[in-house]
């Protein structure tokens, strides 16, 4: 009987299983009194990769809460998100 390895294969569950034991965070969006909607609008599409709608109920969320969760995930897939934000001049954190 020969065994057959597939390490493609078994590399894709050991990710799976790693991103599922990663911790789930949050990054958040917080209201300024600077960015315009449009700003923010085209920002959310651009980096975290939102279609038009998602990203305006996010703009509004944002404008009339004072913050809104934009993106969930590990916290070294959502720093690179957080810190273009922040690089556009909005207010983000990964909590």
């Amino acid at each position: 009987m020969q065994t057959i390895f597939n390490s493609w294969t078994e590399t894709e569950e050991l990710v799976e299983v790693l991103e599922e034991v990663q911790e789930q965070r949050d990054l958040i969006l917080y209201n300024d009194d600077v960015n315009t909607f449009e700003h923010v609008i085209q920002s959310l599409m651009e980096i975290c990769g939102h279609e038009m709608i998602q990203a305006e109920q996010c703009a509004h969320l944002v404008h009339f809460t004072g913050k809104c969760g934009i993106k969930r995930g590990s916290f070294e897939k959502l720093r690179p998100l957080c810190e273009a934000l922040l690089d556009r001049q909005l207010s983000a954190v990964i909590e």
